[in-house]
Formats: structure tokens, sequence, C-alpha cells
């Protein structure tokens, strides 16, 4: 195991459905390898811990759902324009503290619709060369599929179709993958992660595992 060096807060909970502990947990023994110490934590309190947070190198939220306080939000924005990383996936990210226009300009996208139950897509990598998603091809998932109001600032490295239907008169190239800057700090999001064995796709879990990497001071 490579020593410890760096430092990881893994902050978990909000709707259940999303499995935070049992996600979340599929990602400890890789950071722990990756040499970070990873210290978990079920409440947005650890967000208004300044000391704590500065000596974080990474954030990994999987929190859907809730509602964060002024307070917690500033330190958590605060936090990554000084540095520290921050990543998660699908809705705990994505689907977090609605109403929070701090929020959602860190993450850079916010969760909008998703079509029934889980269907079959096909994933685009598009970053050219980009450490995250360097080498790989596109491939099918199944599971949820996030339609999604997004920055166009940020840096997107895959995508996927919807294709036209409904209110939807052509079809819509949708990122699906994204990496941005706030201020310092480094932001990795996914809208893959659903259920757990959604990271039994192996691009799936390599994109996450790189992002978590990337995203980390």
């Amino acid at each position: 195991m490579t020593e410890s060096v760096r430092k990881a807060l893994v902050v978990r909970g909000g709707w259940e459905g999303h499995s935070p502990v049992e996600i979340t947990g599929l990602f400890l023994p890789f950071l722990q390898d990756q040499g970070f110490t990873v210290e978990i934590s079920d409440s947005l309190d650890v967000y208004t811990d300044d000391a704590l947070l500065a000596g974080t190198d990474l954030v990994v939220q999987c929190w859907t759902m809730g509602v964060i306080t002024p307070e917690q939000s500033r330190g958590l924005s605060a936090a990554v324009r000084a540095g520290t990383g921050f990543a998660g996936w699908h809705g705990g990210v994505l689907d977090s503290f609605r109403g929070d226009l701090d929020y959602a300009q860190l993450t850079g996208g916010q969760f909008l619709m998703h079509p029934p139950g889980f269907v079959d897509y096909t994933v685009e990598p598009v970053g050219d060369g980009h450490v995250i998603t360097a080498g790989l091809k596109e491939f099918a998932v199944h599971t949820e599929h996030y339609f999604m109001s997004t920055d166009p600032a940020s840096e997107v490295l895959a995508t996927s179709v919807f294709p036209a239907a409904g209110d939807r008169p052509r079809d819509v190239v949708m990122p699906q993958v994204w990496t941005r800057t706030h201020g310092a700090g480094r932001v990795f999001v996914s809208a893959i992660g659903h259920k757990a064995d959604d990271f039994d796709v192996p691009e799936v879990r390599a994109i996450t595992e790189r992002g978590l990497l990337w995203a980390s001071r």
C-alpha cells in the first residue's frame, strides 16, 4: 500500500435510494490504496469546519436531495475555491440541495428528469486525451439516464444521446461526465451511478476512480 499522504473526506447521506453507504464503500479501499487517509461524515455540518476542510485534499459527496444551510454551503464552496477537490456521481451531487445557487455553480449541473426505470444507453467519451477518459471507447450501461441542466463552461468528457420523444422535437446530446474548476479547486462529476452494479461496468469504474484522483489536490 502507498504511504498515506493525502486526506479524503467522504460525506454521505440523504435519500437512501441511492445507497450512499454501500456505493461510497466501493471506493474506500481504492482511496486507501492510493495513499489517502479517509474520514467519513454523515452530517453536512462538516462543511462548516474550516480547519478540517483546509486539511482535506478531496471531498467525495454522495448526498441526494436534502437541504444545505447557507453556512454549510459557504464553507464547502470556500474550501473548494481554496484548493480542496470535490467529486461525486449521479444524484449524490446532481440531485442535491435544490435551490442553493452557490452549490449549483460548484457542480456545474443539476438533475431535471430521467425516463421511467432503468434504460439501455450508450456513453461516448469525448475528452481529447484527458487522463480520465484516456484509452476508453464508447460503452453501454443499463441504469437511470439523467437529463440535466448543465453549465457550458465545464469540460465535457463523455456524452449520451436522448432521442427525440414527446415534447423533445430532436435528439439531444447530453453531458454525462465533466470536470470544472472552482477557484483553485478541481471538480469531477459523473451522472452515472444510481446503483452499485453500475460500477461493475469497467469503463464506469475507471472513469470514477480516475475522476477522484484528478479532482484531488
